[in-house]
């Protein structure tokens, strides 16, 4: 499971709350890259190969939406795909508690309400 990351800082455009309306996007090869700014699509023109390799690795955990190398990630199988969590156990306990929430919000189907949603706190 997937979610949009911006290769030039690492960040994940649903953390940022950056939304496809205001996506910035630039082409390299036959891929299309989504950036959090203008500045990071800058940046990446000026050397995307590099940039590319640096972050393509990364992972969102769907929970807590933080970045991480795919090898420091923890997978839970959801409805036959792969999803890949920080190594923090609340994060797969809050997943399992509303997995469809957490999916849609990784997909940037949801509107942001904060980083365990309205109802929940980091490792309460």
């Amino acid at each position: 499971m997937q979610t949009l990351i911006c290769p030039t800082c690492g960040c994940s455009l649903v953390r940022l709350g950056v939304t496809k309306k205001n996506i910035v996007t630039r082409s390299h090869g036959s891929n299309e890259y989504s950036f959090c700014c203008e500045g990071c699509a800058v940046l990446f023109d000026k050397d995307p190969v590099t940039i590319i390799e640096e972050t393509k690795d990364l992972v969102v955990c769907p929970s807590c939406l933080a970045e991480k190398p795919i090898e420091q990630t923890v997978i839970l199988i959801y409805k036959g795909e792969t999803v890949y969590f920080c190594k923090c156990p609340y994060c797969i306990t809050v997943f399992k508690d509303n997995a469809e929430y957490y999916i849609k919000r990784l997909a940037g189907e949801t509107k942001f309400s904060g980083v365990f949603s309205d109802d929940h706190e980091c490792c309460a």
